[in-house]
């Protein structure tokens, strides 16, 4: 890993940098989404099949993309035990934490008499993105789709990418069926969103698009926002853990070797801390286990890219760090860490204390795992239920009410020169 230290030349340059580096703004993959989303806006379902043929190495037909209610059931019955048991807890929580969070409709009088209120809608078609490739998230179809179902979205619309043999992780669509998707297509990357969003012929469009995805995913979610409505911009996996000398080094080296494993190559991983002694213990257990870990080449390469070991003057530089880079996952391993929880106010997710490492956020705890990456933290929280609920405004006045009011109704419309906004009240009262 790469190791600051506040005592080094241009140490605030360097942490800028740090704070600077996103994969949701490189150039580079943005031209490539856009072309790959102009595709199929204009070749619809040729063009996905020719980006799958082309990124995933799978020939398939339009008639081949949908994933038949049968397929998941058969899935879900061929699945283990041990699996199926995983499968119910994590959605239970999940579930669970979703109905706390659901916005509830309201209503009440203003000073006027007038009534006034919102009205909460589930979304009636959504598209949830589930990732693939090198490591089939089944838990990401529970931390999503089983929030469109807790918030009582008709049409839950899955896209995951499937093998060079047109196959999909036959333990992902156990859950897919599990959780609620009521359609499940077998397309993945750029091309899935740009589908979701513009439609083909075999991928009907959604109003909202959700989940996360690697950065040409998160690109298109970017690219596309206006055209459909985006949860967030959750891209690849970070984690930031702020730890003093109480730290325990095998712990803190696993749960970054854990976030680093993804595969992408784009993840970034920060452990900050005012002990000497724990980054180099934490340097050592990472040497240590890396080598008995299935992804070690692929997490050696998000390391030397993205894995920063930083001593901070204090606690206090260490929580004003953390709110500079917004990170996805945030572990506190302090001694006190309540004045920590307080003022960290961008990260995705905070994970409080030795015993509660990101995984359980991941895979059970019960908030959704879906989280802003790439510093987009300081502007959007977590994935939530109420995203998949549509608000809308509800105003009703009765003729005393409107009269109550018409002095400030015609009062505006003259200051702001609408003559026919003031008449529109003011004829309702004419006798």
């Amino acid at each position: 890993m790469n190791l600051i230290r506040y005592s080094d030349a241009r140490y605030e340059a360097k942490l800028a940098k740090l704070a600077a580096t996103s994969s949701l703004f490189d150039p580079l993959i943005e031209q490539r989404t856009l072309d790959i989303i102009r595709g199929v806006e204009r070749d619809g379902d040729k063009a996905v099949l020719n980006y799958t043929r082309q990124f995933d190495g799978a020939s398939l037909r339009a008639t081949d993309l949908a994933i038949s209610a049968k397929l998941l059931a058969e899935a879900w019955n061929a699945t283990r035990p041990k699996t199926k048991r995983a499968i119910r807890l994590a959605k239970a929580n999940v579930a669970s934490f979703a109905r706390q969070s659901l916005r509830k409709n309201w209503k009440a009088r203003n000073t006027q008499g007038g009534s006034v209120g919102e009205k909460f809608d589930p979304f009636q078609r959504v598209g949830v993105y589930i990732p693939g490739g090198t490591a089939p998230l089944a838990s990401t179809t529970l931390m999503t789709v089983t929030l469109a179902k807790a918030a009582g979205c008709p049409e839950i619309v899955a896209c995951t990418p499937c093998d060079k043999n047109g196959e999909v992780n036959p333990d992902l669509l156990a859950a897919l069926g599990q959780a609620g998707a009521t359609e499940v297509y077998r397309v993945g990357g750029a091309q899935a969103i740009a589908a979701l969003a513009c439609g083909t012929k075999t991928i009907r469009p959604v109003q909202k698009i959700f989940g996360p995805g690697n950065a040409y995913v998160v690109a298109a979610k970017r690219l596309l926002f206006g055209r459909v409505s985006i949860d967030l911009l959750p891209g690849p996996s970070e984690l930031f853990v702020l730890a003093d000398s109480s730290a325990n080094p095998a712990f803190a080296a696993a749960d970054l070797l854990a976030q680093a494993e993804h595969g992408s190559g784009h993840e970034r991983v920060w452990l900050a801390t005012t002990s000497n002694k724990l980054i180099a213990d934490v340097q050592k257990e990472i040497e240590r286990q890396l080598p008995t870990l299935s992804r070690a080449d692929l997490i050696k390469k998000a390391l030397k890219k993205n894995g920063w070991l930083i001593q901070v003057k204090n606690i206090s530089d260490g929580i004003a760090l953390a709110n500079r880079l917004a990170p996805e996952h945030c572990e506190l391993m302090l001694k006190s860490p309540k004045v920590a929880v307080k003022q960290i106010t961008t990260a995705g997710a905070i994970f409080v204390g030795t015993w509660t490492p990101t995984v359980l956020g991941d895979y059970m705890a019960g908030p959704s795992h879906t989280l802003p990456t790439g510093g987009a933290g300081a502007s959007f929280p977590g994935l939530t239920v109420d995203m998949f609920q549509r608000r809308t405004s509800v105003v009703e006045y009765t003729k005393p009410a409107l009269a109550r009011s018409i002095e400030t109704v015609s009062t505006f419309a003259g200051l702001e020169g609408l003559d026919a906004h003031g008449r529109s009240a003011e004829i309702r009262l004419e006798k």
